[in-house]
């Protein structure tokens, strides 16, 4: 079926999100189910899930990379059209190692689907998918999952979604029953009852809401039709004078809420046991938007950054579109994950990389269904595909028509927190690394690779123990590397914590034409007020030289002298962050003075006012979440403070206790084991990056010690 076939009203993207185990890739199963893309249901706990193809996802039972693929569903009737509703689906991992993947599919989607496990709740990273999401302005929905297992509570889930997450979260469905009685749902909107008769959630049968449930059903209901009728003034003004709204009324609003981000439906469900799926479909359909109910893309004009455009989901007009993720496959090389914003994309044509400057040409266009791949002749604005054929393109890029050249506004990041030293085991493997390791640095941004003058070592860096042993281990299965590992290493950063003057002069006289460079900087801290917007800005430079003291062109260099010198820190050797840096004062010489001495002089200053800037090492410090029997909360208290942890809170969960704390990463390997020994293997824990902070005195000194051995 072609995207031409389809209005763009009628499509949705969206993207399965949630924290580690909450069921994310089996609701992605049954939705594939549902819709008629598989016949047998595949299983995580099994091995045999669709969306978890590869070979690490099945062994470990997590999702490691987004998955993408589309399904049809029957369009609501209530929106006034008809036939199947196009969605294009991404479930992303859970696990805070990959959070890159959330973060990129976040950039490209218009609606997001946030998972909940019936029994935990809000969990650590489901908080972080959700600020993701915010940060895109994505309109999302709830759906609590699990409702089957011993301990679900739909509405102490819905409390804590409430308490930690937003006080937007409205239910539109109630459980009947919860764990083994967990028999179908409440539709709020309609006010009738959904019982699921068979194991496969086929056999439906629609009747009242049972006689036990129809109060606390009023109760909520009478809050949704409140928030609904907040939409509409007239609807307000009528609700008021006593007048209810019908359901066709209450259904628009309901979505004209989701789509200005001020109502967030709660659904519920077991996917697991097969119930509440289908009724997920039809609120994604019915509620969630399609390209056309998006804000216009802002872009930026390529020969004049100061000028934005407005880019809108139409066809007819000029290309634009954004790579969002690179794969490497071994049948066809490299396939680009692209989100086409206007235009349309053919394959066959020439397209402009804005990014990188390079024009380019689509060889073949293909629709994905997980790992597996169908050939289209062209996809159109609000679709996403992957092309073959792209040689210079990389995460983030942006792609457009030659004659009508645009920038989209970038992906950004998070910096790596762990590295390891790395080396192959053969001289074969050696050649074979270096190809290895280019690759998977293409698929995966977080992933970064370096090489260690000193000690002649490449050292790979990442997100976390579990992020550095699965590329690894696809570079032994995918490229057939093998390689020795190094120990972790924490990816330790320098800061200053006062502000300093310096002069910088750089003069160097050789027979004939000599260099000379000199300025004068001072160095502070990056406040949130130099950093407005942008919150991962990590370096300033401003220039405050009057008077033509140092010529225009001059400035560029010193900026760039310094830049080179953030990597090289000054106390023990660590890269450099949250540093303003501003250029004063200088001279210069009609003759000797070049870019070069610039350069050299801006460094040199830079080094010298950071020494007399009270400079700090700084580590990252982990938000770690550890479960446990109510036994053993004693030991795991006491061993997290053993390893300068900081107890924040301690909750209930069911029998279990749930100890919050931040932990210094340093201290967080090997973790995984010394808990299960000491808990007899019943707790567990998940553990994510929180922020860098300044290590304590003696610490600090140990690793200057340590690097200059």
């Amino acid at each position: 079926m072609a995207n031409a076939d389809f209005k763009l009203d009628q499509v949705r993207n969206i993207g399965i999100i949630a924290h580690i185990d909450a069921g994310k890739t089996t609701v992605s199963e049954r939705i594939l189910f549902y819709a008629g893309k598989k016949h047998k249901i595949g299983e995580v706990h099994e091995g045999s899930a669709e969306m978890d193809w590869m070979e690490q996802e099945r062994e470990r039972g997590i999702t490691i990379t987004a998955a993408a693929t589309t399904v049809f569903w029957p369009y609501p009737t209530w929106l006034g059209g008809s036939g199947l509703t196009w969605i294009n689906l991404i479930d992303t991992p859970g696990h805070v190692d990959f959070t890159v993947e959330v973060e990129r599919s976040l950039r490209v989607l218009d609606g997001g689907v946030v998972v909940f496990d019936g029994v935990a709740g809000v969990e650590p990273q489901s908080e972080t998918v959700w600020h993701q999401a915010e940060k895109y302005k994505v309109p999302r929905m709830c759906f609590i999952n699990k409702l089957d297992r011993t301990g679900a509570d739909f509405y102490k889930d819905l409390a804590s979604i409430h308490e930690r997450l937003s006080k937007l979260a409205i239910p539109i469905q109630l459980p009947i029953g919860q764990e083994d009685n967990f028999l179908g749902v409440i539709d709020l909107i309609e006010q009738k009852a959904v019982m699921y008769k068979d194991d496969l959630g086929k056999e439906i049968d629609i009747t009242d809401i049972p006689a036990d449930l129809k109060e606390i059903a009023a109760t909520y209901r009478a809050k949704l039709v409140e928030a609904i009728v907040e939409q509409d003034e007239a609807l307000m003004t009528a609700y008021l004078e006593g007048t209810e709204p019908d359901v066709a009324a209450l259904k628009k609003n309901l979505r004209k809420g989701v789509l200005s981000n001020e109502i967030i439906p709660v659904l519920c469900g077991s996917a697991l046991k097969n119930k509440g799926v289908q009724q997920l479909l039809d609120a994604v359909a019915s509620y969630l938007p399609s390209p056309l109910d998006k804000p216009a893309t802002p872009a930026h004009d390529y020969n004049d950054e100061e000028k934005t455009v407005s880019l809108l989901p139409d066809p007819t007009a000029p290309l634009a579109a954004l790579a969002f993720k690179v794969a490497t496959d071994p049948f066809v090389g490299r396939l680009i994950f692209i989100r086409v914003y206007s235009g349309k994309l053919t394959s066959g044509s020439y397209i402009f990389n804005s990014t990188s400057g390079s024009k380019e040409r689509i060889s073949r266009i293909v629709r994905l269904h997980a790992n597996k791949r169908e050939e289209i002749d062209e996809v159109q604005a609000g679709d996403i595909a992957a092309v073959i054929g792209l040689k210079d393109t990389v995460t983030a890029d942006t792609l457009c028509d030659p004659d009508h050249p645009i920038i989209l506004e970038k992906i950004v990041f998070p910096q790596p927190v762990i590295s390891v030293a790395i080396e192959p085991k053969t001289k074969v493997d050696q050649e074979k690394m270096g190809m290895a390791l280019q690759k998977l640095g293409e698929e995966d941004p977080t992933f970064r690779v370096e090489s260690n003058e000193a000690t002649g070592q490449t050292i790979i860096s990442g997100m976390g123990e579990l992020h550095l042993e699965i590329l690894v281990d696809r570079m032994k299965r995918e490229f057939n590397v093998e390689a020795n590992v190094g120990a972790p290493q924490v990816a330790f950063k320098e800061t200053i914590r006062g502000t300093a003057d310096a002069e910088g002069k750089y003069i160097k006289q050789t027979g004939g034409r000599g260099q000379y460079g000199h300025c004068y900087l001072t160095v502070e801290p990056l406040t949130a007020e130099d950093k407005g917007e942008d919150t991962k800005l990590n370096f300033l430079f401003v220039d405050k030289v009057k008077g033509g003291r140092i010529p225009k062109e001059y400035i560029a260099p010193i900026e760039k002298g310094i830049k080179e010198t953030l990597d090289r820190g000054i106390v023990a050797g660590y890269p450099l962050l949250n540093i303003k840096a501003t250029v004063t004062d200088g001279s210069y010489h009609e003759v000797d003075s070049s870019e070069l001495a610039f350069k050299m002089a801006g460094s040199m200053a830079f080094k010298e006012a950071c020494r007399h800037a009270d400079p700090v090492i700084l580590e990252p410090i982990m938000a770690v979440s550890v479960i446990t029997p109510e036994n053993f909360m004693g030991d795991v208290i006491g061993d997290l403070n053993s390893k300068r942890g900081q107890i924040l809170e301690m909750t209930d969960r069911g029998q279990a206790k749930v100890i919050n704390a931040i932990v210094p990463l340093a201290e967080m390997f090997g973790y995984a084991t010394s808990l299960r020994s000491m808990t007899q293997g019943r707790a567990s824990y998940s553990m994510e990056f929180k922020q860098y902070s300044e290590v304590p005195r003696h610490v600090q000194l140990e690793l200057i010690e340590k690097r200059s051995k």
